[in-house]
């Protein structure tokens, strides 16, 4: 038996096993779409008075009052508020990495199992479609084996081979459209989610900008190293001008140096 008669004995085994498969793959894809929108319905929140109540208490440093209501809140933004704000010490960047770590993990979080509906509702058609060439190949084997039930024959076998096709088209739409709508909905989340970060990023960098700021100001309101305390605190000496003995007094000891230097180095003058 060569390779061209073995596939044909496989196509005579007609569409139903493909109809088998398209209905299992539906229950797979019903079961998906359930689990996600039971999901997606319980992180329902109000992201917007979560983003202003933490700008306004970071904006005036209560740090410990803003955790507290991240705390308060279930949503996805609260738990990206709750990462960057337990960094928030530590300075903006360290706050904005944990932000984005988080976010990372929850992008998984919700985009879970909705590639295979994705996938099912862009090929779910081409099996239903490959079941109806297999029974349409069926069809005419059994025309070619029964001459005498003529046309009546091959019309019913590719009737019975449609069916698969329409079942295809049955199982993609539904996960199309679940596709398409968790894929909107997941969207919407994840902008609520950017929305808390950037008011977190931006409300901690002001801060740092307002401290980076107030050190030279306060550097240059401070006294010289030397001269601090108040002037009655200071040493006696200080800010006085050194006592020197006047100019001639000088001059006269500095040429009778001089004297006593040729005196010495002359083997004494006069003397």
């Amino acid at each position: 038996m060569n390779l061209t008669q073995k596939l044909l004995a496989f196509t005579l085994l007609g569409a139903e096993w493909v109809l088998w498969l398209l209905i299992f793959l539906s229950v797979i894809s019903l079961a998906i779409a359930i689990e996600r929108g039971l999901y997606y319905f319980s992180l329902r929140a109000d992201f917007a008075q979560l983003a202003d109540d933490l700008r306004k208490l970071l904006l005036d440093h209560r740090f410990v009052e803003s955790r507290k209501r991240a705390d308060a809140e279930k949503g996805l933004e609260a738990e990206v508020a709750r990462a960057g704000l337990a960094e928030a010490e530590r300075g903006a960047d360290a706050a904005e990495a944990a932000m984005l770590g988080a976010k990372a993990r929850i992008k998984l979080r919700l985009e879970r199992n909705l590639a295979f509906l994705g996938t099912l509702g862009s090929n779910a058609p081409f099996i239903g479609l490959f079941g109806t060439v297999l029974g349409i190949i069926k069809a005419f084997r059994d025309l070619a084996a029964n001459q005498s039930g003529g046309i009546a024959i091959v019309m019913a076998g590719i009737s019975e081979a449609l069916v698969a096709t329409a079942v295809g088209l049955l199982v993609a739409i539904p996960a199309v459209v679940f596709f398409n709508f968790y894929n909107r909905r997941v969207r919407a989340i994840t902008s609520h989610i950017d929305a808390v970060h950037q008011v977190i990023l931006a409300a901690l960098r002001a801060e740092s900008t307002h401290h980076s700021e107030a050190e030279p100001k306060a550097k240059a309101a401070e006294p010289p190293p030397g001269v601090r305390g108040r002037p009655q605190d200071r040493p006696a000496f200080a800010g006085r001008a050194r006592v020197c003995a006047p100019a001639p007094v000088r001059r006269l000891h500095q040429q009778g140096l001089v004297v006593d230097h040729h005196r010495v180095a002359g083997g004494g003058v006069g003397g």
